[in-house]
């Protein structure tokens, strides 16, 4: 397979007194293919939002009060996921039989380049369950977010609501990596190849004591051991990283079209929102009555941000101390890039079949929920009877 290219470098350090010692290479474990994994779940909202500490402006976590409210001023009430609405589309399409409502996901992306078979299992029979494994990378992040965030609660009573709030993290986050140099968790949306997709950025920093003002973006992975990954991990993670670039950029160059976006998602622009949604809006200095008015905002916002930095950077700790293993620099790369999410959106878009994991990585069968009902393990079994 494609990888990234020769100009990614990559640094293993410890903190055993720091003094760096040399970190042993493993292909993978069972607890890090459970992260892997997780990629096979249904696209989720965009992250809970909050704010920094030392700022007046907090995120934001919607509830949704959906269920005893009254109708959206212009349509029956939906589910308050932001990934909602699309058109009805043809049979054979994953990307339309189970994200029909959704936006594609960049985890939907990243656990097709795992293993395309592996996502299609797990779209006809259910995400694995979450494992400890899972559970742990999961608390690490949000400790990561509170580190830098603050999260207040907003009920919200409509779609338009919750992608409106969404709006509001992002120029939040926006914000606070201007002036305090770093977020995390800020959501983005774009198209990429015709397709709307959404992300969580796991963190934008500024850079320090350098000419350039473009944010690095840096997303942390966790490990069980103290053994580095796999190329087969990091190109996963590499692709993951470079999703979140391009939707970056594609913002920031006021590439956001708001009328294909209402009419993608089904949206009202013209919707007036709750009068707790419109004094959070004015906390955070701007006057919003409707939605049309806080996209309006959030495009402006977009508008002054800069580009990211095309080095980004992967981070890799050990759970039990937080210990840092590696941190992987590489170059975008946009060749590579258009590659591999043009192959990722055939499949999804039922332009082709599954394709197996290629000989080199079928060691990621042994770590896979779904192996035993695998038609390629049951014909190497067979083969080796």
């Amino acid at each position: 397979m494609n990888t990234t290219p020769s100009t990614s470098t990559s640094t293993s350090t410890s903190t055993s007194n720091g003094v760096p010692i040399q970190v042993p290479l493993e292909i993978i474990t069972e607890e890090e293919m459970a992260f892997l994994e997780a990629a096979l779940s249904s696209a989720l909202p965009l992250s809970p939002p909050r704010c920094s500490s030392t700022s007046s402006l907090f995120r934001v976590a919607a509830i949704s009060s959906l269920s005893s409210s009254p109708k959206s001023q212009s349509q029956p009430l939906r589910s308050p996921d932001i990934e909602d609405s699309t058109p009805p589309a043809p049979f054979g399409s994953l990307l339309h039989r189970f994200r029909s409502r959704r936006a594609l996901a960049v985890t939907d992306i990243t656990g097709s380049e795992w293993c395309e078979k592996q996502v299609e299992f797990g779209l006809l029979h259910g995400r694995p369950k979450r494992t400890a494994a899972m559970e742990a990378g999961s608390i690490r992040h949000a400790e990561l977010e509170e580190e830098v965030v603050e999260k207040v609660e907003i009920q919200i009573k409509s779609i338009e609501e919750s992608w409106a709030l969404k709006f509001m993290n992002f120029m939040v986050g926006a914000n606070q990596l201007l002036f305090e140099g770093l977020t995390r968790e800020l959501p983005v949306i774009g198209v990429v190849e015709d397709t709307w997709m959404i992300g969580v950025i796991d963190e934008l920093q500024m850079p320090v004591g350098k000419s350039s003002h473009n944010p690095c973006l840096v997303d942390t992975k966790t490990r069980c051991r103290a053994t580095l990954p796999s190329e087969a991990q990091k190109r996963n993670a590499r692709l993951q990283l470079m999703c979140y670039k391009y939707l970056w950029d594609n913002l920031v160059v006021n590439d956001f079209s708001t009328g294909l976006f209402f009419d993608h998602f089904a949206l009202n622009p013209q919707y007036v929102l709750s009068e707790d949604i419109r004094q959070h809006s004015s906390s955070l200095g701007f006057e919003a009555k409707t939605f049309e008015e806080v996209v309006s905002y959030f495009r402006n916002t977009c508008s002054m941000l800069p580009p990211s930095d095309e080095q980004l950077l992967l981070r890799y700790e050990l759970q039990s101390d937080r210990s840092v293993l590696e941190e992987y620099k590489f170059y975008f790369d946009a060749n590579w890039f258009k590659n591999e999410i043009q192959k990722s959106l055939k499949f999804w878009r039922g332009e082709r079949e599954a394709e197996y994991v290629s000989d080199a990585e079928r060691w990621k069968c042994r770590f896979c929920k779904f192996s035993a009902a695998c038609p390629i393990t049951l014909a190497s079994n067979n083969k080796a009877e």
